[in-house]
C-alpha cells in the first residue's frame, strides 16, 4: 500500500479513536474532581486522585445495589439464552421436520420488529401476570427480546458442523439429546461464548426494557440507576460522572479481553469450518 494511501486510512482512523477515547477520559477526570474544581473549570486536569465521589456513588447514591441488580438479571437472561438458544439452533440446522423452514423464516421475521412495537402488549401481559418489578419478568423480558437474534446465530454456526459427524454419533446409539450434549455443545463452544458475550452487553446496556419492567428505584438495573442520577445530581456531576464510570468500566474490560469473540460471535456461520 503507497505511503499516502496509508496515511489517508491512518487519520480518519485515529481521529476516529481520539473522539471515542476522548469522552471515557473526559468522564474519568471530572470524577476524579472536587464539586468546586469542576465550578472553577471544568476542562482542566484534577488537581488529585481523588476517589470520594467514586466511594459516594457506590455506597451513599446506591450504585452498588444498582450493579448488583444487573449482575443477577444478565446472569440468567444469558444462561437461558444460550439454553434455549443452542436447543433451537441444533433443532433447525440439523433435525430437518416439518415446518423447521417456516420456523426459522419466522425467527428471521423477529429480528425486524423493535421493541416499541410490542412494547405496550408486553406491559399488559407482565402486569396481567404479575411479573411487573420482578427479576423473572425482566429476565423473561430479555429472553423474548434477544431470543430470535441468539437462534439466527447458533442456527447458522451449527449448519456449518459436517452432517457426518451427527450421524455417526446417532450410529453409535446416541439419541438427540445424546447428541446435543455431546457433540454439539462442545462443539458450537466458541459460538457459544461470542453469543453469550454480545448478549450481556445488549442486556448490561438496555435501558428501555428495564425502565418499562423495573418501575421501583429497589430494583432498577445499573443503567436506569445512571440515568436517573442525571436529575438528582444535577448540581453535582462529580458525582453523576463517576456513576456513568462505574457503568461503563464492566464494558470496557468485556470489549478489551473479549473483543475477538465479539467480533466472531458478529460473524458466526458466516464461513465453512
Amino acid at each position: 500500500m503507497p505511503r499516502l494511501t496509508r496515511w489517508v486510512v491512518a487519520i480518519p482512523m485515529a481521529a476516529l479513536a481520539l473522539a471515542t477515547i476522548y469522552p471515557l477520559v473526559f468522564t474519568t477526570n471530572v470524577a476524579m474532581k472536587t464539586r468546586r474544581e469542576y465550578v472553577l473549570d471544568r476542562f482542566s486536569l484534577a488537581d488529585s486522585l481523588s476517589w470520594d465521589n467514586l466511594v459516594k456513588a457506590w455506597t451513599s447514591v446506591g450504585m452498588s445495589r444498582y450493579f448488583l441488580n444487573s449482575v443477577v438479571v444478565v446472569a440468567c437472561s444469558v444462561g437461558l439464552l444460550l439454553l434455549f438458544g443452542s436447543m433451537a439452533g441444533f433443532a433447525l440446522a440439523r433435525l430437518k421436520f416439518r415446518g423447521s423452514s417456516a420456523l426459522f423464516l419466522g425467527v428471521l421475521a423477529a429480528l425486524f420488529i423493535p421493541f416499541q412495537v410490542i412494547m405496550v402488549p408486553l406491559a399488559r401481559i407482565m402486569a396481567d401476570t404479575g411479573l411487573v418489578d420482578t427479576y423473572p419478568g425482566l429476565v423473561l423480558a430479555y429472553v423474548a427480546q434477544f431470543l430470535p437474534f441468539t437462534i439466527f446465530l447458533l442456527t447458522s454456526y451449527y449448519s456449518t458442523v459436517p452432517p457426518d459427524i451427527v450421524d455417526a454419533a446417532r450410529i453409535d446409539g446416541n439419541t438427540v439429546y445424546g447428541v446435543y450434549w455431546r457433540i454439539m455443545l462442545p462443539i458450537g463452544a466458541p459460538a457459544l461464548l461470542s453469543v453469550g458475550v454480545l448478549n450481556a452487553l445488549f442486556c448490561w446496556n438496555d435501558v428501555l426494557i428495564s425502565l418499562l419492567m423495573m418501575p421501583s428505584a429497589e430494583h432498577r438495573t445499573l443503567m436506569v440507576g445512571v440515568t436517573s442520577l442525571r436529575g438528582q445530581y444535577s448540581d453535582d456531576i462529580p458525582t453523576f460522572a463517576s456513576g456513568v464510570l462505574i457503568a461503563a468500566v464492566p464494558v470496557l474490560v468485556v470489549y478489551l479481553f473479549l473483543q475477538r469473540q465479539i467480533a466472531d460471535g458478529v460473524t458466526a456461520g458466516s464461513t465453512k469450518g
